[in-house]
């Protein structure tokens, strides 16, 4: 078995970036955010200088992911000033640095800023090259926005750039998806992020749902999922997770960290993070985040705090894992994370059922998802047994 300190060396360390800041809210995003202003810009700032400059950890960083929120709603100067506080951090040679980017926020100079800095990985989120969609989505660019964005970022020449796409939206047919799909290879980006579209409480889109305007079809949602992965791959982008694809080398490596689950720093309002047996949510409030910050936070404080055990840690290893095309090994699970052989036999027992409902492959200890499988990811993850002391 591997031992600790070997263990901290080999997994990698990524760092999530959280800039709340937008200056208005797509009718389906949940995720917490302010609309900006000079005053909670620079309290912002503040907060972030003062939570990085807490920070002590054990090892480089081998990833640094900024989301958002809006992270290029911030000047090309404010984007300068982050990317300076994050560099003050150990940084391992050839991190992967990926920032999101919203369509209508991109410009050279923040380009060039970026560039200069180290950031290598862009995320723009396109969602749909569709007006009419677009503004089922509260999206506030056109499609001719999403094509001189990524012409800006192309010319830049990053290392790797992805396009987000959401698939699911109310009135988009089959052949909407595929034409979305389509402009989207053409652009020749080295990654593409494809999600269903979620109905998350306290949005527009759930408003609507609830007063049943919209509603949701599950067998629907299925001939999207599967679509795009009978397309993509035929373009040359390799399906690797359930909504990520990506050109031979160029999987994104500080999703795949949080998958595997090694662990990761969350800094900013709403970030999480999973380190040293820990897992934490910094409040999702500005005002509480910078209380917090200013007198150093203590457990109760957090919007969320979790001391984890080695089973948590296996069981979400397995959650998580499925959701990868390569699947995951229970023989390196188990070794890792120590679980017990009757939780070792539980899961195995698990497994040979859904291989034998054509839902899994299961051989030489080696797990995953088929086709059907993954369409059936998310109630399937509320059957994976768990430890008998996590049982209610």
């Amino acid at each position: 078995m591997m031992q600790e300190g070997n263990q901290k060396d080999f997994f990698t360390l990524g760092l999530y970036v959280h800039v709340p800041f937008c200056s208005s809210t797509c009718d389906f995003c949940a995720f917490y955010q302010e609309r900006p202003s000079k005053k909670k810009i620079e309290s912002y700032f503040l907060g972030l200088k003062k939570e990085l400059a807490g920070l002590i950890l054990d090892r480089p960083l081998d990833t640094v992911f900024i989301g958002g929120g809006t992270p290029g709603l911030l000047k090309a100067d404010e984007l300068d000033l982050l990317c300076g506080l994050i560099l003050d951090h150990g940084l391992r040679e050839g991190v992967e640095w990926t920032i999101e980017l919203a369509p209508n926020e991109v410009t050279v100079e923040k380009l060039k800023v970026l560039k200069k800095n180290g950031v290598n990985r862009l995320s723009l989120g396109v969602q749909t090259f569709d007006s009419q969609l677009m503004n089922a989505l509260g999206r506030k660019h056109g499609p001719e926005k999403v094509f001189k964005a990524y012409d800006l970022i192309r010319n830049m020449n990053f290392e790797s750039v992805n396009l987000d796409l959401i698939f699911g939206i109310p009135h988009q047919s089959l052949s909407l998806w595929e034409s979305d799909m389509q402009q989207a290879v053409e652009l020749a980006p080295h990654h593409l992020s494809t999600y269903c579209l979620t109905f998350e409480e306290d949005t527009a889109m759930y408003y609507r749902l609830a007063k049943g305007e919209l509603s949701i079809d599950p067998e629907r949602e299925a001939e999207f999922y599967e679509r795009a992965w009978a397309y993509l791959p035929e373009k040359g982008y390799t399906q690797y997770e359930v909504s990520n694809y990506a050109l031979e080398g160029y999987a994104c490596k500080h999703n795949l960290n949080t998958w595997k689950m090694n662990e990761w720093i969350g800094i900013g309002p709403s970030a999480s993070s999973q380190y040293q047996n820990k897992r934490w949510k910094n409040p999702s409030n500005l005002e509480k985040w910078i209380i917090g910050v200013d007198a150093g936070f203590s457990q109760s404080d957090y919007e969320e705090f979790k001391r984890l055990s080695n089973t948590d840690l296996a069981e979400d290893a397995v959650l998580f894992g499925l959701r990868m095309n390569q699947g995951i090994n229970l023989n390196a699970i188990g070794e890792r994370f120590q679980i017990s052989n009757k939780y070792f036999d539980d899961l195995s027992h698990f497994f040979e059922m859904l291989s034998n409902e054509g839902l899994a492959n299961y051989s030489n200890d080696m797990i995953s998802l088929t086709s059907e499988g993954r369409i059936r990811a998310d109630a399937i993850a509320t059957e994976i047994p768990v430890q008998e002391e996590h049982r209610a």
